[in-house]
């Protein structure tokens, strides 16, 4: 009962009576053609049968409140959204479909002792992302900011001729400001310097890296920044990409944004994070030059053609390729590439990332590894800046600890780090978490490398941060009081949009 004395039932009656006839069964039929076909747009567009089945419910059960919510939250916007961007990436990295076939054809250089199972990982990705695999390359772990930061300013003033970054956080504070200030010296000095930041992570500090480079006279692109005129909202399609190239020849990507807050040896900052980021030279660095002028030109609206002079310079024996996955391409290419490359493995499989949301399908694979014996290893945060992917995450473990699957949790601080380990050759690193966001919703760069001396000092990390990690159990996950059992699950029905 309202403030009034009147029901909602009878503020509905008050208002039908209110109004003419014709207008009340207008609205009823509108309500109603709305309802059946938001549910037939859900029948024809949805891939999964259980989403397609709960949206259609939802939208003949509940209107107009069902229709309301089918086309805030059910929509595929992002796929068609990120369309648009596919066309710049296309024009940049995809040759013609008679170019793609002979790619898809050619096998590779590839040391004659590599076993069958890598070559298949390699014909995999060559079929799926249209680049080849590079060798002659190095790539150099650097542990959180402490390493990272000096070695990409060293970069950015030893540029003389063009120097590209984009980065989904850029904060305003002291290590945010070195660099702006980087940035600006080169601008001083000629090079051609072009900064993309996203234009949902420079909303992360006051006042906004974008506003102080573009005082500084730093080029600077948002990518997809929040608009009211046109309406442009859009929390998904953000650019998660993490990419610094320095006159073609050094490159650095990683899970690493660009702040304080990665500087973890600070122990006065409860905000501190740890992370890796990796220094990359060779000739796959013109792949990621190519990757950030494709996103330039979505970002601007101006083509910059890639430059001619290449690096073609050997520097290491690792055999390389950029991969980018976003809502743009019609396949979840990271989570195929993912879920091949456990499927290869015959002795282990190493993970660490801050947020595990697999799909059923990695979930099968990594399943499907342990009960083959391979030693499958996953290490997550303990505390996590998203607690609630945490609680999702952990109502989901039971089905990975149940087949032999050994999880871990890392002590604080907060553990950002991402590497992917197959046996002891392969590895992924990059800015793509094992999460929803990362593999469908977000734009995302990673390397796949094939170097047996990297593998060797990332599984040695690993095996480090595993001797200070606590395992857990099938046991410890069922034993979880019933409250937590709840909040956990209810986190975990939203884990596609997490």
């Amino acid at each position: 009962m309202d403030m009034t004395g009147q029901t909602f039932h009878d503020v509905l009656v008050s208002a039908w009576n209110s109004t003419t006839p014709f207008l009340n069964w207008a609205l009823v039929i509108f309500i109603a053609f709305i309802s059946w076909a938001s549910a037939l747009h859900a029948l024809l567009n949805k891939r999964d049968p259980r989403a397609a089945f709960a949206w259609i419910g939802f939208c003949l059960l509940f209107p107009p409140l069902g229709p309301l919510l089918y086309f805030l939250f059910g929509i595929n916007r992002v796929q068609t959204q990120g369309q648009r961007l596919g066309g710049a990436l296309t024009l940049l990295l995809r040759s013609d479909s008679e170019a793609a076939e002979e790619l898809s054809r050619q096998e590779p250089s590839f040391p004659s002792s590599a076993p069958e199972p890598y070559r298949a990982i390699i014909r995999l990705a060559d079929r799926i992302t249209n680049l080849r695999l590079l060798g002659g390359n190095r790539v150099e772990p650097l542990e959180h900011g402490e390493q990272a930061f000096p070695a990409m300013l060293d970069a950015i003033n030893g540029a003389r001729r063009r120097l590209y970054l984009s980065t989904y956080i850029m904060d305003s504070d002291t290590t945010g400001r070195a660099f702006i200030a980087a940035l600006k010296d080169a601008v001083g000095r000629g090079v051609d310097v072009r900064v993309i930041l996203d234009g949902v992570g420079e909303y992360y500090s006051f006042p906004r890296a974008g506003t102080l480079l573009k005082r500084a006279r730093v080029p600077v692109a948002r990518f997809l920044p929040p608009k009211l005129l046109p309406p442009s909202l859009f929390i998904n399609l953000r650019n998660h990409c993490k990419i610094l190239v320095a006159d073609g020849k050094v490159g650095f990507t990683g899970g690493m944004n660009i702040g304080d807050r990665h500087l973890a040896a600070d122990a006065s900052n409860p905000a501190r994070v740890e992370d890796l980021h990796f220094r990359v030279s060779g000739p796959v660095v013109t792949q990621m030059e190519q990757v950030f002028l494709a996103h330039w030109s979505f970002c601007t609206g101006t083509q910059i053609p890639v430059p001619v002079e290449t690096n073609g310079e050997t520097e290491g024996e690792a055999l390389c390729r950029v991969i980018v996955d976003g809502p743009n391409d019609d396949m979840d290419i990271l989570s195929i590439i993912f879920t091949g490359a456990v499927a290869a493995a015959r002795h282990r499989v190493f993970i660490m990332t801050p947020y595990f949301l697999p799909s059923r399908d990695f979930i099968g694979a990594l399943q499907t590894a342990a009960l083959r014996g391979v030693d499958v290893r996953v290490i997550l945060p303990s505390k996590n800046n998203l607690p609630y992917v945490k609680w999702a995450s952990d109502n989901m473990l039971w089905q990975l600890l149940q087949q032999g699957v050994r999880i871990y949790y890392q002590p604080p601080p907060f553990v950002h780090s991402k590497i992917f380990l197959v046996d002891d050759l392969y590895a992924v690193v990059g800015s793509a978490n094992l999460d929803p966001r990362s593999l469908r919703l977000n734009f995302e760069l990673v390397l796949e490398i094939f170097d047996a001396s990297l593998n060797r000092t990332l599984a040695d990390k690993f095996l480090q941060a595993l001797s200070k990690s606590r395992e857990t159990s099938l046991a410890e996950m069922d034993g979880r009081p019933l409250l937590v059992q709840i909040r956990d699950s209810f986190c975990w029905l939203f884990s596609p949009y997490l």
